[in-house]
């Protein structure tokens, strides 16, 4: 009897687990599958009442107006080398100073941590007007790599991968290659960077969305069409007094679409990863 009461227990929690987990899905895929709806409706339907909530035949249609509009893939292709490329530096820097400040002794390094970490504090709009003229001052107003430059130092960044590497990578491996004549470097990029590719995987889902997602800084630094990123570009199709909502939707829309491919490459890598180091 007390086998069978502790089963019926232990199914009524995992069915209350499973229904909770099923409504916090709902209503984290409802606003995407909503924005999907209104992409593929006129614009009257963003003020029906009651809501629309089944999709129309107009997808085609409002995306050629986003296309006619702006152009679409050429700021799709500029948000992209910019999330890359800041992505793959901040991830190398990050993890550098994170193995520096795990596995390293120097004078001031916790205060340096420390001052590192209080510039998460800072709001970026305070910022936004020396940042401005540092990039006019180095030639880099309305270009790619003004954009990028900004991000290349991300704190939080430096802050998981020291975390991450003071539990995940023993002191005694480190002194045994060292004994091997192994460089401080030669010691990161084969001991430590295998170790953390989790860290890499989490790290690279954080600020490729962040980047990808980020407007104002963006919307200050570019001028010309050509160098638009998607945010940038976005912002175009509500210029005029007539808005469509659909035509708005429909670019909102498709620009969503390469986050959520990136966030599933990231997070098979990042499965992959736990499971190999536990295999290892």
């Amino acid at each position: 009897m007390k086998k069978q009461e502790k089963t019926r227990r232990f199914s009524t929690g995992k069915l209350l687990v499973y229904i909770f987990l099923s409504i916090a899905s709902f209503i984290s895929v409802f606003p995407f599958y909503w924005m999907f709806v209104m992409a593929t409706r006129p614009s009257s339907a963003f003020n029906s009442i009651p809501p629309t909530i089944t999709p129309g035949d107009m997808l085609v249609e409002n995306f050629r107006k986003v296309l006619n509009s702006i152009d679409f893939f050429g700021s799709m292709w500029n948000s992209f080398v910019i999330c890359l490329v800041v992505t793959i530096v901040v991830l190398f820097i990050s993890s550098l100073a994170g193995f520096a400040f795990a596995k390293f002794s120097f004078r001031g390094k916790n205060i340096l941590f420390m001052t590192i970490l209080l510039t998460m504090i800072i709001p970026p709009q305070l910022g936004l007007i020396p940042q401005y003229f540092l990039i006019s001052k180095a030639g880099l107003l309305d270009t790619l790599p003004g954009v990028m430059v900004l991000f290349f130092l991300n704190p939080l960044g430096i802050f998981l991968m020291r975390q991450y590497i003071s539990k995940s990578v023993p002191d005694e491996l480190m002194e045994a290659a060292k004994l091997d004549g192994c460089s401080n470097f030669r010691i990161y990029r084969s001991i430590v960077m295998p170790i953390i590719l989790p860290a890499f995987a989490t790290l690279g889902i954080i600020v490729f969305t962040a980047v990808w997602g980020e407007f104002l800084w963006q919307f200050t630094v570019l001028r010309d069409p050509e160098n638009y990123t998607i945010q940038v570009a976005l912002a175009q199709l509500s210029n005029t007094r007539d808005v469509d909502f659909g035509m708005i939707m429909s670019g909102v829309f498709w620009a969503t679409v390469p986050l959520l491919v990136v966030f599933l490459l990231f997070n098979k890598l990042f499965i992959s990863s736990i499971t190999e180091g536990s295999v290892k």
